[in-house]
């Protein structure tokens, strides 16, 4: 053979190998044959090289998988009880590049199908996935309650709930994502630094959709509260605003119209399956197995197998599956989930609901899956408890004693929630009062981290701090004084910036989770401009806006050594202290002025110093003595 016509036949053979290579590895045809695949897609570049995708379509379990992509491969698949799932357990190395791949199932009648899945580049490198901490103010919001961008979504065709009714405190009010994003500005000039939404995942369910935590799919955003891409817009302009995005997860239950429900994947999917399956068509809460809600089984060395047991694997409500963690594909499932929207929107941290109540040994792995891979983020976990020792057991590097580390940056202090409260409400005495307050604080040698804990007043659950503080607006501003300056991370419940209160019904869920006023076209009242708010509304704004945000510049407040007082003559002081800050705050709850001694607190070394007034903006010099001439909370600073 002529030497060149060879050359040229060997170069003809390369460019036709190449270009099927190509085709089969970055543009491959898009094919959908299968109903359902989890993760929808994933990314290259993990630490973790796993990944555990499950197949949803008829009869799937007796296919046989094939992915032909340099760096991705099968390594194992799974047949489920359910003939209609498949998990096939993929091996992503190191070489692995962004594309886009089919996976083949060959049935077992010689037919195939085809699904096109998608490996996606990393958008940024892990150490730049930085959570919330003790430099930040979080603003919760209940998002069906906050503000109605799209009207148009208001219903969607299809789903179990239809309607909105803004009378109906257990209704679907309209607010939505896009509600949020159009309102940043307003959260970012109170002075908060990190959003938390209740979820916005769907929830399909008959009646209670609005509030979030029965998701009946784990990938999908309620249309009702808008799309994926207003989800991720949402995520970017918190991040051009120097802000951060939580979200709220649920690793123990889904809700009972979940998708899975209607076909299990195994017979050990949700927790007292085989009791739900015989009493489905009787379920409530009579036949359900409910959760004992005994939640010290968790750490309780005497606690009974059977108390734990009835805690762990209870279903929370009849309308929430209990999920079985110990199952390996369920904790794949959910590991795998978190770091999917972790990735997906460039997330700030994660609040994890009910967080004792899953299998705690899962919840460890659970932390520990997404810390590994994001060493720079937060999450904290609900541990609704007015126990310190119950709150210190979740946190990281905690020395428990039966050598249980949960990986959990951060729980939540319902103790000092409660302590806040009872100081204020109560009269002054030796063992009632303030005191609450001062040893509510000295509890803090039972955590690892205090500052690492995240503090509030109020939250989608419990009742309105202006409620529980019985309507005393001067209380209320010392507490939410006293919240921004201990060592902690401060949560705000959205609408405490203007007085908003459950006096009607106290605790009553629908009236905690009230409409934000402005948030509606045609609203009366408009907290984001200020119109039709009453004088002390605008001052209770006016009042955070300026604490927030000296808390925002203030490194002494955010990660300062913390002395305090014990309370004396209705007078409690707390310090929070750096080489270049003092800050001091005073607590006074006595209605008549006081001439407060301040030789007690020389150790501070403030003598003869000139502070500043962070609300009036006032000057004080720090002498003999501090004239109060009315009740309330003083907060002074040596930096000008």
């Amino acid at each position: 053979m002529n030497p060149l016509k060879h050359i040229i036949i060997v170069f003809l053979i390369f460019n036709v190998m190449c270009h099927t290579v190509i085709s089969q590895e970055t543009i491959a045809e898009t094919k959908n044959d299968i109903q359902r695949i989890e993760p929808p897609n994933w990314w290259a570049g993990f630490k973790n090289q796993k990944l555990q995708v499950l197949v949803k379509h008829p009869n799937i379990g007796t296919a046989k998988p094939n992915i032909n992509y340099s760096g991705v491969s099968v390594e194992e698949f799974h047949k489920a009880d359910s003939p209609n799932y498949l998990f096939l357990d993929l091996e992503i190395s190191e070489t692995a590049k962004a594309g886009r791949f089919n996976i083949r199932f060959q049935l077992e009648d010689g037919s195939e199908l085809f699904q096109t899945y998608e490996l996606k580049s990393r958008e940024k490198p892990a150490k730049d996935y930085v959570g919330f901490d003790s430099s930040d103010a979080i603003y919760l919001i209940t998002p069906d309650r906050f503000a109605n961008a799209n009207p148009k979504n208001d219903e969607v065709d299809g789903l179990l709930q239809q309607g909105i009714d803004r009378t109906d405190g257990y209704a679907r009010h309209g607010g939505d994502i896009e509600g949020i994003t159009e309102h940043l500005d307003y959260i970012t000039d109170l002075g908060f630094t990190a959003v938390w939404p209740c979820p916005v995942l769907i929830n399909d369910m008959p009646s209670g959709s609005y509030h979030g935590y029965a998701m009946t799919d784990f990938y999908k955003v309620d249309p009702r509260f808008g799309t994926l891409n207003e989800y991720r817009k949402l995520a970017d302009e918190l991040r051009v605003r120097d802000m951060k995005l939580i979200m709220d997860q649920v690793a123990n239950h889904c809700g009972l119209e979940h998708w899975w429900m209607k076909d299990l994947p195994f017979k050990d999917w949700v927790n007292y399956q085989d009791h739900y399956l015989k009493n489905i068509d009787n379920w409530n809460r009579e036949t359900t197995k409910m959760s004992n809600h005994r939640r010290t089984t968790n750490q309780d060395p005497y606690a009974s197998n059977k108390d734990y047991q009835e805690m762990a694997d209870g279903w929370f409500v009849p309308g929430m599956p209990d999920l079985n963690q110990r199952n390996p594909f369920m904790a794949n499932y959910i590991i795998q989930n978190s770091i999917w929207w972790i990735e997906t929107l460039g997330l700030g941290g994660i609040r994890q609901d009910t967080y004792p109540y899953p299998d705690k040994e899962f919840m460890s792995n659970w932390g520990g899956a997404i810390m590994t891979e994001y060493p720079n983020f937060s999450i904290v976990g609900e541990e609704w408890s007015y126990n310190p020792l119950l709150i210190g057991y979740w946190q990281e590097g905690h020395e428990n004693k039966d050598g249980y580390d949960s990986n959990l940056k951060s729980s939540m202090d319902f103790a000092m929630q409660k302590n806040i409260i009872d100081a204020l409400n109560e009269d002054e005495s030796w063992d009632k009062g303030l005191v609450k307050m001062y040893e509510g604080l000295a509890n803090d040698f039972a955590y690892t981290s205090p500052k690492d804990i995240l503090a509030f007043l109020d939250n989608h659950d419990k009742s309105r701090v202006y409620t529980e503080l019985k309507g005393d607006i001067v209380n209320t501003k010392m507490a939410l004084g006293y919240l921004l300056m201990m060592p902690r991370i401060p949560q705000i419940y959205y609408g405490t910036e203007i007085l908003m209160d459950d006096f009607e019904n106290p605790g009553d869920h629908g009236l905690i989770r009230t409409d934000f006023p402005g948030g509606w076209q045609g609203d009366a009242v408009n907290a984001f401009t200020g119109k039709g708010l009453s004088d002390d509304q605008k001052a209770m704004q006016t009042y955070l806006r300026k604490v927030l945000n000296y808390r925002k510049a203030s490194d002494a407040i955010q990660n300062g050594k913390t002395i305090h007082f014990a309370p004396q003559n209705g007078i409690y002081m707390l310090a929070r202290i750096t080489d270049n800050e003092t800050v001091v705050n005073i607590i006074n709850k006595n209605d008549n002025p006081q001439e407060l001694d301040l030789s007690r607190f020389e150790e501070l070394g403030l003598n003869g110093k000139t502070l500043k007034n962070i609300i009036s903006e006032e000057d004080v010099i720090w002498n003999k003595s501090l004239k109060l001439d009315t009740k309330g909370s003083v907060i002074l600073t040596t930096k000008f």
